[in-house]
């Protein structure tokens, strides 16, 4: 997968570090799908919002589901210095 954005700095909350180890999961597993544009899990309007971002330089948002069933986001920053993994009511 080639990857359509840096991420920065990479960053993730204690809940959603917490969520991915119940689920034995990582961090990677997320950030991958989230660089290559895989954002299957979100709604045609948040993946326009992406594709709009991706153009002309807005934050980009993944929303994905853990293996337990969690959801975490990944948000990168539309200066593209940073990527903070998170659960959505860390927000």
């Amino acid at each position: 997968m080639q990857a359509l954005f840096p991420l920065g700095r990479i960053f993730a909350t204690l809940g959603a570090l917490d969520a991915m180890a119940r689920a034995s999961q990582t961090p990677d597993e997320f950030l991958r799908r989230h660089v290559a544009g895989d954002w299957t899990e979100l709604d045609a309007h948040d993946v326009a919002e992406n594709l709009y971002g991706l153009k002309y330089g807005f934050r980009l948002l993944s929303s994905y589901r853990t293996n337990a069933g969690t959801v975490v986001w990944v948000i990168t920053e539309a200066d593209r210095s940073s990527t903070t993994i998170l659960l959505p009511q860390e927000y």
